[in-house]
């Protein structure tokens, strides 16, 4: 449930910083199948992915962090 919550919100900040998952995926040098696991919540988010995903998206870790953990 929890993978979800984040895949969820990262989804949608991708979307509205105006990227398509294949350009996200390209400049976090991932395969689109592993940023699309992630984003359904069907691949755990790693530490590392996270703070990459923050610095690709200009937001910070906390900005995509579900409300609920905050």
């Amino acid at each position: 449930m929890e993978t979800e919550q984040w895949g969820r919100r990262i989804r949608a900040f991708r979307k509205l910083k105006g990227f398509t998952q294949e350009q996200l995926a390209q400049q976090l040098g991932v395969s689109l199948s592993v940023l699309g696991e992630v984003e359904r919540g069907s691949r755990p988010l790693t530490d590392e992915l996270l703070k990459e995903i923050s610095q690709a998206l200009h937001i910070s870790t906390d900005e995509l962090c579900p409300p609920e953990k905050k």
